[in-house]
C-alpha cells in the first residue's frame, strides 16, 4: 500500500509541475505573443480555469505527501518526504499571500475594466510563480530521490 501511495504522490506532484511549467514556458509566451488585447483576455481566462483547479492539486499534493511521511515515516527517504512536504507548504502559503490575490484580479478583467498597471501586475504574478515553480520543483525532486 506505502508504495502505490509513493508513486501516486510522484505522478501528482510531477503533473503539477509540468502545467505551471507549461504556464510560464508556453502559455505565457504564447498569450503575450497574440495581437492586440487577445492577449490580456487568454490570461484572464487562464487565470479563471487554472485558478479553479490548481489550488485542489496543491492540497491534494501536500495532503498526499504528509500521508506518505506519516505512513512511511520508518522506511528509507522519509527525511526527504518531510523535507517535501514543507515545501509543497511554501507553495500553498505563497499562492495564498502572492499569487491569488493577483490573479483574482486579474480573471475579471477585460480590455474596458483593466487597471493601467495590468502588465506590471501579471509581471509580478510571473516573478512569483518563477520561485514557486523552483519550490515545487525541488519537492517533486525530493519524492523522486526517496523512492530510491
Amino acid at each position: 500500500m506505502l508504495d502505490t501511495l509513493e508513486v501516486v504522490t510522484t505522478v501528482v506532484v510531477g503533473l503539477m509541475v509540468g502545467v505551471e511549467f507549461s504556464v510560464i514556458f508556453i502559455m505565457n509566451r504564447i498569450l503575450d505573443a497574440l495581437p492586440e488585447d487577445s492577449g490580456q483576455l487568454g490570461h484572464a481566462h487562464g487565470g479563471r480555469m487554472l485558478g479553479a483547479l490548481m489550488p485542489f492539486w496543491y492540497v491534494g499534493s501536500l495532503v498526499l505527501s504528509a500521508i506518505w511521511a506519516v505512513a512511511g515515516w520508518h522506511h528509507h527517504g522519509s527525511g526527504l518526504v518531510v523535507t517535501a512536504a514543507g515545501l509543497l507548504i511554501v507553495s500553498v502559503v505563497m499562492s495564498v499571500l502572492l499569487l491569488v490575490p493577483i490573479n483574482n484580479r486579474n480573471k475579471t478583467w477585460t480590455p474596458e475594466n483593466r487597471p493601467a498597471d495590468w502588465k506590471e501586475q501579471l509581471h509580478r504574478w510571473n516573478r512569483y510563480h518563477y520561485v514557486r515553480v523552483a519550490v515545487i520543483v525541488a519537492a517533486f525532486t525530493l519524492l523522486v530521490a526517496a523512492l530510491a
